[in-house]
């Protein structure tokens, strides 16, 4: 239910508010994406200049990994609610560590995209399942908190990949093994949940057709509501992960060449990172008392706000570090505002018989903002340099069209309430 949390004693001070499973379960995420850390900046990399593949090769290769995602997030969603949520994220866990063997093995295209599409299966098994396990053990007063903590531990984990996949590229230059290390993570979070994960799903149904748990969810007006937000703003964040790279790198002036070289660009996304895993949980506290949907309505004022000064970075002479570094920082407080919001309202929303297809369609909104961000990015990147400019003008311009149709769901809540 869409109403302001009641004045609690701040529930992140009180650790034993949460159940021991979810914190079991941060552990395993975290392990899990220390792995993924390892592989994310570095498996391009390696397959354009050490196996020779082409860098447009990589890309339909790596962009086929959500087609065979979506099917992922259907399965996942049915029988997450059908047989349980455990048994599903045992089987994502596996499908990804099959992924990692295909990658250390991959000499050629038709490999690659084994790998790609075994992974982005994997992925689309694990998130629906994963996001329910959590609905399942939390309550309103706790969820968003408990979304907030395996979040952290996603980012710290990915973060603590990124830089000891570094040290290890450096010293031995033994990309294969990142692939190998990988696998291994998901070989723990595999034990971590087969051991310290009970079944959380409290009835199982066996006899209903596949998509008959999406036909009942796409009846609730107030999901179809949020589905719209919520693809925008993964369109927004998958701006940040693959068009502003590159626009840094090409578009921002400096006194003597075009663009931050590659050294700088990776230390503001490490910034970003950093600050990303700072703000999760003093965000989280600001907007405690707040519904859903205007947490959300904050977060869109971050992603404006960013969007202007990452224009301004482009469009000055001097200062463009300052306003690259405000702009990214403005993003962190937009996405720590946003990831834990999104799926605690997600839960809310859902009947508990349907938690599973609910977090499966949270889910493929992210699948279809990723497949819209990136060539919408890449279509106003090869746009002139006036138009890569004003790109994120006009994205900051949609902002309002986010909180219009927020505050549409929010009167769709209080009448449901």
């Amino acid at each position: 239910m869409l109403t302001p949390h009641p004045d609690l004693p701040h529930p992140w001070l009180d650790m034993s508010k949460l159940p021991l499973q979810i914190w079991i379960l941060a552990l395993g995420r975290l392990l899990s994406e220390i792995g993924s850390g390892f592989t994310l900046f570095y498996a391009p990399i390696f397959f354009v200049q050490q196996v020779g593949l082409s860098a447009t090769s990589v890309g339909l290769a790596l962009g086929s990994a959500s087609i065979s995602g979506i099917a992922g997030r259907l399965i996942s969603g049915t029988y997450a609610d059908r047989w349980g949520r455990k048994p599903v994220l045992l089987l994502s866990t596996v499908v990804l560590a099959i992924a990692c063997g295909i990658f250390a093995v991959t000499n050629d295209f038709p490999t690659l995209i084994a790998g790609c599409l075994v992974q982005g299966f994997g992925l689309g098994l694990y998130w629906p399942a994963n996001e329910a396990i959590v609905a399942d053990l939390t309550t309103g007063e706790t969820r968003r908190f408990a979304y907030a903590i395996t979040r952290l531990a996603d980012n710290v984990g990915m973060g603590l990949g990124i830089i000891a996949g570094g040290l290890l590229i450096s010293s031995t230059g033994a990309y294969r093994s990142l692939f190998m290390i990988d696998g291994i993570s998901f070989c723990f979070f595999l034990l971590t949940i087969a051991v310290g994960i009970k079944e959380t799903l409290r009835s199982q149904k066996r006899s209903v057709k596949f998509f008959d748990g999406y036909t009942t969810a796409l009846r609730d007006r107030r999901l179809l509501v949020y589905i719209i937000v919520n693809i925008i703003l993964t369109i927004y964040i998958s701006q940040t992960q693959t068009t502003l790279p590159l626009y840094f790198s090409g578009f921002v002036t400096q006194s003597t060449t075009r663009g931050f070289n590659p050294q700088v660009i990776s230390t503001l996304f490490t910034g970003h990172l950093l600050m990303t895993i700072a703000f999760q949980l003093p965000v989280l506290k600001l907007l405690q008392k707040l519904s859903h949907s205007r947490s959300l309505m904050i977060s869109g004022g971050f992603w404006i706000l960013g969007f202007v000064c990452i224009t301004i970075t482009g469009t000055i002479s001097s200062y463009q570090l300052l306003w690259a570094s405000l702009g990214l920082g403005l993003f962190a407080l937009a996405i720590v505002a946003y990831t834990p919001t999104a799926s605690a309202l997600i839960a809310d929303l859902a009947p508990s018989s349907l938690r599973g297809v609910y977090t499966s369609i949270n889910s493929l909104c992210w699948a279809v903002g990723y497949a819209i961000g990136p060539p919408l990015g890449g279509w106003a990147l090869d746009r002139s340099t006036q138009f890569a400019h004003n790109f994120w003008l006009g994205l900051a311009a949609t902002v309002p069209l986010v909180w219009a149709i927020l505050w549409w769901l929010e009167g769709l809540m209080t009448v449901d309430s």
